[in-house]
């Protein structure tokens, strides 16, 4: 029993890529995560917020049945589970592609047809071959799949590609359009009332984003090269222009993209501009 009633209660995988990158993401928006891998829930009592560690397969069921009112899963795992839960927002960890492999000879989809294919993502690949017309065996493995051709259980697989190292080992080849992008998404229930609780966890949330992907850029720049300057720093909705004690001189900030942002320090010192600073930002609200 908790003092305070959860406002939200969310599912968070117990195990996995996703489980860290969901608690990373979590605890960067604030909130308290697990120290001991075995306890199954925590409830973050400042925050009104309990969480309950599960197996991300399972998390979409959780959500969908209205047992959780939120949950971080694989977009894969969600269309897999054919819950009746909702994909909220991409989450931009834990990508990847599910496609079609095997031995040469096999080149599109529709040479599957009558054909046995090795999978642990049956309810996901039924639809899309479904949608295509393609009558196909589906043999449900729990991993591994790409074991399964040279052991003659199936023809083909379908299974998340990363890399792809693991599959050039067992001698396949991807084959075919990419069945489905996925990464770790937020999901909903049905019915779930979006209230002020679930307004600032999504504040949170998308901070986080913006602050891994954004830094904060000041710099010095004579008068005559602030138009020019500023146009190259726009910010998010428009730089931040101080005058300077030095005549003719001004100071400007803005929030720039991190993966351009050497880029545009370079460009910022070819136009005049001085005293360049970049700097992390820990958490915003946009």
């Amino acid at each position: 029993m908790h003092d305070q009633e959860a406002q939200l209660r969310i599912a968070v995988p117990n195990k996995g890529a996703l489980s860290e990158a969901a608690a990373s993401l979590l605890l960067e928006a604030g909130y308290r995560q697990r120290t001991d891998r075995k306890d199954l829930r925590l409830f973050d009592e400042e925050n009104g917020v309990e969480f309950f560690y599960l197996r991300p397969r399972d998390i979409a069921i959780y959500v969908g049945e209205g047992t959780l009112d939120l949950g971080i899963t694989g977009r894969d795992l969600l269309l897999d589970s054919g819950a009746e839960a909702v994909e909220v927002k991409g989450l931009g960890f834990g990508r990847s592609r599910f496609r079609f492999a095997g031995r040469d000879g096999l080149r599109t989809v529709d040479e599957l047809d009558g054909r046995r294919i090795a999978t642990s993502y049956p309810g996901l690949l039924k639809r899309y071959l479904d949608e295509r017309g393609v009558s196909a065996r589906l043999v449900h493995l729990d991993g591994a799949v790409e074991s399964s051709i040279g052991l003659g259980v199936a023809d083909a697989i379908a299974d998340v590609v990363e890399t792809g190292t693991t599959l050039r080992k067992a001698g396949l080849a991807v084959f075919g359009d990419v069945i489905l992008e996925s990464e770790g998404v937020l999901i909903r229930r049905h019915g779930f009332d979006r209230g002020p609780a679930f307004d600032h966890f999504m504040k949170r949330i998308e901070g986080v984003r913006v602050a891994r992907n954004y830094v904060m850029l000041d710099y010095d720049v004579p008068e005559a090269a602030l138009e020019q300057a500023s146009s190259l720093t726009p910010g998010l909705e428009s730089p931040t222009v101080s005058p300077l004690s030095r005549q003719g001189w001004y100071a400007v900030r803005a929030m720039v993209p991190k993966t351009q942002v050497q880029g545009l320090m370079d460009q910022l010192w070819d136009a005049g501009a001085r005293a360049i600073l970049s700097t992390d930002i820990a958490a915003c609200r946009i």
